[in-house]
């Protein structure tokens, strides 16, 4: 199994309840898994911590065997430079960076950059014209295409998307979710997506849902 999340909990300090109550799941390579939720269910904690991205309190989280309570904060980022790579709502592209420089930013960071793998992206995402463009000058659409590519540039195991199309068009957003798919079995990554759309999580091989922190 890929990613392995056993009992996890998290509390919030200060907070009544934790946002997360024993969640457990699994996802293997090559599976994709909508994960669904009412706002403040715990949806994005849960993908923040499966990218090693905050602590949690109890249970454990693995990925290819990794146990996540070993690392301290160097491991925690090599996990986040190669085999996970994270997709936000917000698209998180560098504004200084032309296209092509966004694309290869992270690989660079991880070591992984593959120049050919990068215009095989560009091309696949129809960014090959923009290359030399900055994120300002770009559509809503294509700021995500470069943060996906940009997220896949590392040849990830796990693929993490938080609301990828939330900022998006319904049509836009279809289209951008197509491609991320593609890609995603293209590269036989595994995706866990957090949508609140049921149209969304249809799209995917599977779903849970999380209501009060926990899966029901």
């Amino acid at each position: 199994m890929l990613l392995e999340i056993d009992n996890v909990s998290k509390r919030y300090p200060g907070a009544e309840r934790p946002v997360l109550d024993a969640v457990s799941l699994a996802l293997d390579a090559g599976e994709t898994l909508a994960l669904t939720g009412e706002s403040g269910s715990g949806k994005s904690t849960l993908l923040h911590l499966a990218g090693a991205l905050d602590h949690f309190e109890t249970g454990e989280i693995r990925l290819d065997g990794l146990a996540y309570s070993t690392l301290n904060d160097a491991g925690r980022a090599m996990v986040r430079r190669g085999p996970v790579a994270l997709v936000f709502q917000q698209f998180n592209l560098i504004p200084s960076l032309t296209v092509a420089q966004n694309l290869a930013f992270h690989a660079r960071l991880g070591g992984r950059h593959d120049p050919a793998w990068v215009s095989h992206l560009a091309t696949r995402l129809g960014l090959d014209t923009l290359l030399s463009r900055y994120p300002e000058t770009l559509s809503g659409g294509q700021q995500q295409r470069v943060a996906i590519g940009r997220a896949l540039a590392l040849r990830p195991r796990l693929l993490l998307a938080d609301e990828p199309t939330g900022n998006l068009d319904e049509t836009t957003g279809d289209a951008v979710l197509a491609l991320m798919l593609d890609l995603v079995a293209e590269t036989g990554a595994a995706l866990l997506l957090v949508t609140h759309s049921d149209r969304i999580a249809a799209s995917l091989g599977r779903r849970v849902h999380l209501t009060n922190g926990a899966i029901r």
